[in-house]
């Protein structure tokens, strides 16, 4: 539970300030020079936020101030108190970088890897905790433990975005690797990479994965009819409506055959056929009568 402190705002001796959660949040000294040159012509704006562990009040909010002022040789900083166990103090770090800048991903996922790893907590309470559905965790949790070392480096310098590392950590290690390498040499978009990551998956043999790597957007072009959800000028405003349509649907069903050839049936229960057996044979006679059109339009086109 998180409850502030009844006093008011404090001094505390920043000799005395620690910083343990300090590798919850990244280091940015471009950001702790401008806050340095802040502190020293206007003073401290607003407090730090601390908490109380083992008669030692550490920082949850503010470390920048807390860096600056050590820089400048100030003595005191104003600070609130936090009441939380170790679990709240986690969400209150996440909770509370969320009124300004937004915690980078990595960072909330630092956050929630503690939370389940360290702390014990299942990912549903995670969730809970902070906020969150269930899947965001999910998601979060497996930058920390599936995505390749280059992989999280670049995430955590900003150049790898969190959609492309999430899409990258549906491939094993030794694959995430190469894709990177491909995605720093042609500077791949998110969308591309999550194509490229699809189209991987599907690979069967190592001259298909070979030429998905050397040649991405070539690969995906191939894949997709030559059709991209971009704006092509060279279309009318119906023509390019219906190419997205098409970029989007061919991209599904894409993904459909995928799992339906190489992951899908065994990890299926009794009661999940129940449920999905109506809509499977909805997409077998809409699938039909839609690929019957397509042609029909095709032919007319010609």
């Amino acid at each position: 539970m998180i409850q502030w402190h009844d006093e008011d705002v404090r001094l505390l001796d920043v000799a005395q300030l620690g910083d343990r959660y300090r590798r919850y949040r990244f280091t940015d000294p471009d950001a702790e020079i401008a806050m340095a040159g802040s502190l020293r012509r206007y003073g401290q704006l607003s407090p730090l936020v601390v908490c109380l562990r083992e008669e030692a009040h550490q920082v949850l909010d503010g470390f920048k101030r807390l860096a600056a002022a050590r820089t400048l040789g100030i003595n005191t900083l104003s600070a609130r108190l936090l009441e939380v166990d170790e679990r709240a103090a986690k969400a209150a770090i996440y909770g509370l970088n969320n009124t300004g800048r937004r915690p980078h991903e990595w960072e909330e996922a630092w956050i929630v890897h503690a939370l389940v790893r360290e702390d014990g907590m299942t990912q549903v309470e995670v969730a809970e905790l902070l906020g969150r559905h269930k899947s965001w965790v999910c998601r979060r949790l497996a930058l920390v433990e599936k995505l390749a070392g280059e992989a999280r480096e670049d995430l955590r310098l900003g150049l790898l975005s969190g959609r492309a590392a999430r899409s990258l950590v549906r491939l094993p290690t030794g694959n995430q690797e190469e894709l990177l390498a491909a995605i720093r040499r042609d500077n791949l978009s998110a969308m591309e990479v999550r194509q490229v990551v699809h189209l991987l998956l599907g690979c069967t043999t190592r001259e298909q994965r070979e030429y998905v790597l050397l040649r991405p957007r070539e690969a995906v072009r191939d894949a997709t009819g030559g059709l991209t959800r971009s704006y092509d000028p060279r279309l009318s405003v119906a023509g390019n409506r219906l190419a997205r349509r098409l970029a989007a649907l061919l991209e599904g069903l894409g993904r459909m055959e995928n799992w339906l050839r190489h992951s899908g049936r065994a990890e299926l229960s009794q009661r999940d056929g129940q449920l999905l057996r109506g809509g499977l044979e909805r997409l077998g006679r809409d699938g039909h009568t839609v690929a019957e059109l397509s042609t029909e339009l095709a032919k007319e086109l010609s």
